[in-house]
């Protein structure tokens, strides 16, 4: 139920914001407007001020929205309202109404993570787990246990990092923008403070996935390597283990987190035959040699082991929080770079650099609607904030039937001095709608694959 609301909560919102901004400077360019719809199909609420030409109506369908502008293209038009209709308008006017809609999700995109900003969020603190072994964490020097400070990307200069999420979100930009980043950190508490390089420009990145982390090797933040709730009759019931097992020592190798604790347990059931190994655990202030033989299970990448266990405590956690001025500069900041990064993952997947499996459905966003509600009101409005990103830059996009459309066929009005003959007016709204129906076909496939697959 949490789901279902929360989706048509951040459909709505989304979708009366972008309407919002064609209705608003419609309304200022003198354009008169006959409805506002948020949703389609049969009117499930409508109502009208006192004064007003506009009827404003909820609609059952909620995919979608609405501004119905008077035009001459659509019906006729009394010649003394003429002025009024969207047709008559300056070729600025009429490309600022356009333009609106996909401005104002981003504006709302920039409120939205501002007021995450503000009100502060916990967040896992900066401090990395064991690398992947082989992975370019390891080969340049990283442990496990570094508290990182600051990153740069490239030979800029150093940002603090407040969050194991900021580190996340540079190594991101930088694997996918073919940059080394540049890390300060502390390899113990209290130890002097480092720096070194992680070549990222030398990843052929098509997409950011865990497979992309596993190869930087900083998949996660440094935990204790305790033993959570045990699943009954799994193997580490079996072997003797319990609840709150502070694990020392797996074979003849020392563990340091856990992070490094499950990449054990997945190996020891690496070529399908289960491995039994040598457990040291401290328990109630002792420490116990057991023997523990993870099962075999298949996944995608292969045969991997598993104890039936939860491995590993919560990260430490830290509250990121910024001030009024600060937290409105970096809601625009991350509004820019998940701007620019969503165009660049879109550009890949029309080259086909980029799986079109990265393409998401109402389903997948549906999903994590639910989610992210589940985890509280900040974690919701950065959901929201990053939803209305992606609904601002894919309207922006130069197809016929989006705003980016329109406004493509503006942009061929200003440079030759006419306007798109009807003709081909109706070819590239043919086209438009053919290609965004292959969208939403590969991404419901997508939504499909990702939760029944």
């Amino acid at each position: 139920m949490l789901t279902i609301v929360a989706f048509i909560v951040a459909l709505g919102v989304l979708i009366a914001v972008h309407e919002y901004g064609h209705y608003r400077v419609a309304v200022a360019c003198g354009v008169k407007v006959l409805r506002f719809s948020v949703g389609f199909g049969r009117p499930l609420l409508r109502w009208q001020r006192q004064g007003s030409p506009t009827e404003f109506v909820i609609g059952a369908f909620p995919l979608g929205g609405y501004v119905r502008m008077l035009d001459e293209r659509e019906a006729p038009v009394a010649a003394e309202d003429r002025h009024l209709a969207f047709n008559t308008q300056p070729l600025r006017a009429r490309a600022a109404i356009v333009a609106a809609g996909p401005m104002a999700n981003l504006l709302l995109a920039v409120l939205l993570y501002a007021t995450v900003n503000w009100s502060g969020v916990d967040e896992p603190k900066a401090v990395l787990a064991s690398p992947v072994a082989g992975s370019i964490a390891q080969q340049a020097g990283l442990h496990g246990g570094e508290l990182v400070l600051g990153a740069a990307l490239g030979e800029g200069d150093f940002e603090p990092v407040r969050s194991f999420e900021d580190l996340r979100w540079t190594l991101t930009r930088g694997a996918l923008d073919g940059e080394s980043v540049r890390l300060q950190f502390q390899p113990q508490r209290g130890s002097a403070q480092r720096e070194l390089v992680l070549p990222l420009d030398k990843l052929e990145v098509r997409e950011a996935d865990a497979h992309l982390f596993r190869r930087i090797g900083i998949v996660g933040p440094w935990t204790r390597p305790v033993l959570g709730e045990l699943v009954a009759g799994g193997a580490a019931e079996r072997a003797g283990l319990r609840a709150g097992d502070l694990v020392l020592r797996v074979g003849s190798g020392d563990v340091v987190d856990g992070s490094q604790l499950r990449e054990l347990i997945r190996t020891s059931g690496r070529g399908g035959q289960p491995q039994a190994l040598a457990w040291r655990v401290e328990r109630d202030g002792r420490q116990l040699d057991l023997l523990v033989q993870a099962d075999v299970v298949q996944e995608a990448s292969g045969s991997v082991g598993r104890i039936g266990a939860y491995v590993g405590a919560a990260p430490e956690m830290v509250n990121v929080r910024y001030g009024a001025t600060e937290g409105l500069w970096k809601g625009a900041e991350r509004t820019w770079e998940v701007s620019v990064l969503t165009l660049r993952m879109l550009g890949r997947m029309v080259i086909g650099e980029a799986s079109v499996k990265n393409l998401s459905g109402p389903l997948t966003i549906a999903d994590y609607a639910g989610r992210s509600a589940s985890m509280g009101l900040t974690q919701y409005l950065a959901f929201l904030a990053l939803i209305s990103v992606s609904l601002g830059v894919l309207n922006l996009l130069p197809l016929p039937v989006l705003d980016g459309g329109h406004l493509m066929y503006y942009l061929w009005e200003a440079l030759t001095g006419r306007s798109v003959s009807d003709a081909w007016m109706e070819r590239l709204q043919r086209g438009g709608v053919a290609v965004l129906l292959l969208m939403m076909s590969i991404a419901l496939f997508n939504d499909l694959t990702r939760l029944f697959g």
